[in-house]
């Protein structure tokens, strides 16, 4: 491999050539609505590029270097197998009857779709642990309440995705929190992430604007058209309905109450916030929050969503709603619900992986070090569009951090500590803003996968919301470097989002 490398850097390393694999992904995925053929199709010209357009150093690269490593590291591992154990207990969930009951409760106390979107949010934004959680528990669990009231599955992932990246990326406790505060080095990372809070701007509109779009009853764009056709019937509009099937294939044999949908979340949830905190030394000593932030969410996810799982089966068995058998068939119906998000994430990673032996990071780090120098008040709106350029291409919001923190806190760390906490916020925010966008970030797939819809129709749909949210944010951080306080920058920036809106509202009706 470092030969390869050695012989593929002098010509495109560090070179904007980087960021072409992923934007070639990206464009195909949105002109064909085909997402595993143009995943693959950036794979390809990621490994040409980095092998110097040779066949065999092309397919070994592919392969040997991207589709086999990812798959054999310890924290894709861990995802993969947190994926599976969830659709499993979502099968056993439906199986038993669960997610019917809780339908069938919703549906007598949520009278209306408003009533119905707002109670996604509320769910969303209290589930702040982690985000491949938070997509897929909120997915299972509000899926029967929305079909119910006729909302589109692009509507119920929009609300899915908009409620994991950005408000775990505003909770102090959460594994987005501690992967932040381990980019800040010489700093106290965890009080600089609280400081950041309230210029977190991308994640705070995106809030505001899932509320303003559901309480005004009004949307734009592809998602108008999703939200018309699901009033007249069809939830999914096109003809990609990728898990409609595995849905299905839940036959109810237990006759369930609420009870058997709410007992097994609470003990997932415990569970994996117990097998977070494990992972990073809490039952060793280390207090709540030094264990949250030292955690490793993926292995901790694991742990929890295994003990949640048996724990789901032996009540069940108690309870008398299903035998072992039925609980137990349970596992590979669920790996077979969670087959088209396996496969996007695998060909995501491995794209990634082309990414990064190409040098994007280097690339865009080079990038911002020239920016750096001058233009200081205007530099939080310059790093958010960076951190969006970076998160939309690579698809990862941790690997955005991981480049621009530190760039941040050396320019900043000696000279004005306002404005560096700006400045880290509109690397997060950044981040967030291109990972919510980006059709290959796997926090997007798990959101389909969680609304069970097309991801391409997931993309397309709520990449209109997610622009004009990134629109007002990079304005409002324009403001916030001049003015250096939140109390004017966020009110301005709430202001105009719910201004945008209701003139949309004033244009629709």
């Amino acid at each position: 491999m470092e030969t390869l490398e050695m012989a593929a850097q002098p010509a495109l390393y560090a070179t904007f050539w980087a960021l072409v694999p992923p934007l070639v992904a990206i464009a195909l995925a949105l002109i064909t609505k085909e997402v595993y053929s143009s995943l693959f199709v950036g794979i390809l010209v990621g490994g040409l590029f980095y092998s110097g357009f040779t066949f065999e150093g092309t397919i070994l690269h592919i392969f040997q270097d991207g589709m086999i490593t990812v798959l054999s590291d310890g924290w894709n591992v861990g995802i993969l197998i947190f994926l599976v154990i969830l659709g499993s207990m979502v099968a056993l969930m439906n199986k038993a009857g669960g997610s019917a009951a809780f339908g069938r409760w919703a549906g007598e106390h949520i009278k209306t779709r408003i009533g119905a979107q707002l109670a996604t949010v509320a769910l969303g934004v209290l589930i702040f642990v982690d985000d491949y959680f938070n997509c897929l528990t909120v997915g299972s669990v509000m899926r029967p309440v929305t079909d119910k009231h006729q909302i589109s599955r692009a509507k119920l992932s929009y609300l899915i995705d908009a409620t994991a990246a950005p408000v775990c990326i505003i909770a102090p406790i959460s594994s987005w929190a501690a992967a932040v505060t381990g980019f800040v080095e010489g700093e106290d990372g965890l009080a600089l992430f609280i400081k950041a809070i309230p210029y977190n701007f991308y994640a705070l509109l995106t809030i505001v604007m899932m509320i303003g779009l559901t309480m005004l009853d009004v949307d734009y764009g592809p998602m108008a058209v999703h939200e018309k056709n699901a009033k007249n019937g069809d939830i999914y509009t096109t003809a990609g309905r990728p898990y409609a099937n595995a849905e299905n294939a839940h036959k109810v044999r237990g006759s369930g109450k609420v009870i058997d949908l709410v007992i097994p979340i609470i003990a997932l949830i415990s569970c994996c916030v117990i097998g977070m905190i494990y992972t990073g030394g809490f039952f060793s000593g280390e207090s709540f929050v030094t264990a949250f932030s030292n955690s490793d969410a993926s292995l901790g996810l694991v742990l929890g969503s295994f003990f949640g799982f048996l724990i789901t089966v032996v009540f069940y068995l108690v309870r008398k709603v299903l035998s072992f058998q039925d609980c137990m068939s349970s596992l590979p119906e669920g790996f077979k619900a969670m087959v088209p998000a396996i496969m996007i994430l695998t060909f995501a990673w491995t794209l990634k992986a082309m990414t990064d032996s190409l040098g994007a990071a280097e690339y865009v780090a080079g990038a911002m070090e020239h920016v750096a120098g001058g233009l200081m008040n205007l530099l939080p709106a310059i790093i958010f569009l960076v951190g969006c350029g970076l998160a939309f291409a690579t698809g990862t919001s941790w690997g955005t951090f991981g480049i621009l923190i530190p760039i941040v806190v050396a320019v900043f760390s000696q000279s004005n500590a306002e404005l560096m906490i700006i400045s880290i916020s509109a690397c997060m925010a950044g981040a967030v803003c291109g990972d919510h966008c980006s059709p290959i970030s796997d926090t997007t797939i798990m959101a389909s996968a969680g609304g069970q819809c097309d991801h391409v129709n997931h993309v397309s749909t709520q990449l209109p919301y997610a622009l004009t949210v990134a629109a007002i944010s990079f304005v409002t951080y324009v403001v916030a470097g001049f003015v250096q306080s939140a109390w004017i920058s966020l009110p301005f920036g709430i202001l105009l989002t719910l201004c945008f809106l209701v003139v949309i509202k004033k244009i629709k009706d």
